[in-house]
């Protein structure tokens, strides 16, 4: 579980960097369909490339999620860890993985009115919906029932988790058009990877049986 959740943080990480630099991302995403469609045809190998990167380490909380499960102590909050952060993990993949596999045949369509219109509903279904919404408050689940399992954590390290979960559930709120809460999010990311990493370090071969 260790370097599983380690690759997964870091990939996702560096892919967002990659994004930012090459594509805009996600400032991006504001904009009209026709403008994002023609900022990904203006380096499109290298754009798929990194979404690629982002959804492999988005999809590294699959094994993680399960490996650490068998971990925890058992009980409810164990039980339902395996089964968010599994959903967080598929969930985030799926939206992302739209960017390397649909998008490009929306790039070279005939029709570019029709590929704008397949594109906002990909957007907004896969995109927002899924990989988006169900991803932020997955993910949050996922860490708020993994603090729960496990016995006696340091407080820093719940207050870190559970602060980090909250801020990445703010996401939800972005569509809404409420102020701040896309920086929330996105710092909230920032910290539940330093928390992730830590969880892998500090949890990855075993957890302590409760006292």
């Amino acid at each position: 579980m260790r370097w599983t959740l380690i690759a997964g943080v870091l990939a996702a990480n560096l892919a967002f960097v990659g994004l930012g630099a090459v594509f805009g991302y996600p400032g991006v995403l504001a904009e009209p369909p026709a403008r994002i469609l023609a900022a990904f045809a203006a380096d499109q190998a290298a754009i798929s490339a990194w979404f690629l990167l982002l959804a492999l380490g988005a999809a590294a909380l699959v094994p993680s999620a399960v490996l650490l499960g068998r971990r925890l102590p058992p009980g409810p909050a164990a039980t339902l860890s395996v089964h968010a952060g599994v959903l967080a993990g598929l969930v985030q993949a799926l939206g992302l993985l739209r960017w390397p596999f649909a998008v490009p045949a929306l790039v070279d369509a005939a029709d570019p009115r029709s590929a704008q219109t397949v594109f906002a509903a990909l957007h907004g279904y896969l995109g927002t919906g899924i990989g988006e919404t169900l991803g932020y408050l997955l993910t949050a689940a996922w860490t708020l029932l993994v603090l729960a399992a496990l016995p006696r954590p340091p407080r820093w390290f719940a207050a870190l988790g559970a602060a980090s979960a909250l801020a990445v559930a703010a996401g939800v709120l972005v569509p809404l058009g409420l102020r701040g809460a896309d920086l929330a999010n996105f710092v909230g990311y920032l910290a539940w990877s330093a928390w992730a990493i830590c969880l892998a370090i500090r949890y990855g071969r075993r957890v302590p049986a409760p006292v």
